[in-house]
């Protein structure tokens, strides 16, 4: 599933072609994702300027000027692609027309700059949902989302607070969106391989120098996978069909019985399968 920097390089791709563009017809191939497109999607979001493309943890937000909102997940495998609706080509890419097949084009914006923007997802467990603006504070898929970890929302003093209040492994609270939001299992490995602490680790007994060390490490890997866009592992590709380079970079995810990668340690890489979530981890330098 896409996480944080996925999903944020999505949105960035989408925001340079789309912002302050009009949507001039919408083409509903399949309405039947993880939940059907509602009704009245089409009727409220055709003739919309596109005023700013947001992201909240694993959602982007498309706000239109009508005052509503297109909250979309990409879920296991969806993806936007850009195209000139004159040309057969995609932009920047040709990978579609080798790797994507088009039945599996569910959406198909066109853009009052004859551009297309397709949403396929092979899976299906992406989603679009339509809400008011002045209802996204008590959206269910947004309004108990935690703080993003990205700039200054995540405090050192709240991940101290909160892994104090909980017997969960300090993975799995990683990865609760209600904890935080946008981190996934990926980020989550590399982020504990960072900070030296295993992932099955129990939070309350994470002392103060992990916790020292986890609250930059979850910017450092986050930043950084950010900046090589994102991790192509199987499907993900930006929405002009770029392949992310983190996955060139990882030190712990799917590098079983491997030679740790940290300068110093003899250790190798072990690999754990908890609630169906594979963990990778040192078996030496993390404790």
């Amino acid at each position: 599933m896409p996480e944080l920097p996925e999903v944020e390089v999505t949105r960035r791709t989408l925001l340079k072609f789309i912002e302050n563009k009009v949507i001039k017809n919408i083409k509903i191939n399949n309405p039947n994702l993880r939940f059907k497109i509602p009704a009245n999607f089409k009727k409220n979001v055709t003739g919309q300027k596109i005023i700013k493309v947001l992201r909240r943890s694993k959602y982007i937000l498309i706000y239109l000027k009508n005052d509503y909102v297109m909250i979309a997940h990409l879920g296991m495998s969806g993806k936007f692609l850009i195209k000139n609706n004159y040309s057969k080509d995609f932009l920047k890419t040709s990978y579609y027309s080798n790797e994507f097949s088009s039945k599996h084009n569910h959406l198909e914006f066109l853009f009052s700059n004859d551009l297309k923007v397709i949403y396929n997802d092979p899976r299906r467990f992406g989603f679009f949902l339509l809400d008011k603006i002045s209802k996204l504070h008590v959206n269910k898929f947004l309004s108990k989302l935690g703080p993003e970890p990205l700039g200054k929302d995540l405090k050192k003093d709240y991940l101290i607070l909160k892994t104090k209040a909980t017997q969960r492994t300090i993975k799995t609270l990683l990865m609760d969106q209600r904890f935080i939001s946008g981190i996934g299992n990926i980020y989550a490995n590399e982020i504990l391989f960072l900070a030296k602490i295993r992932p099955n680790k129990i939070s309350s007994k994470l002392s103060l120098v992990d916790i020292g060390r986890l609250h930059p490490s979850i910017g450092k890997v986050l930043k950084r996978a950010l900046k090589l866009g994102g991790s192509s592992i199987k499907d993900f590709k930006s929405s002009v069909g770029e392949k992310g380079r983190f996955q060139n970079e990882f030190k712990v995810y799917d590098r079983e019985d491997l030679k740790c990668l940290r300068t110093g340690c003899s250790g190798l890489i072990a690999r754990v399968v908890s609630q169906g979530r594979a963990s990778f981890f040192c078996n030496e330098c993390q404790n």
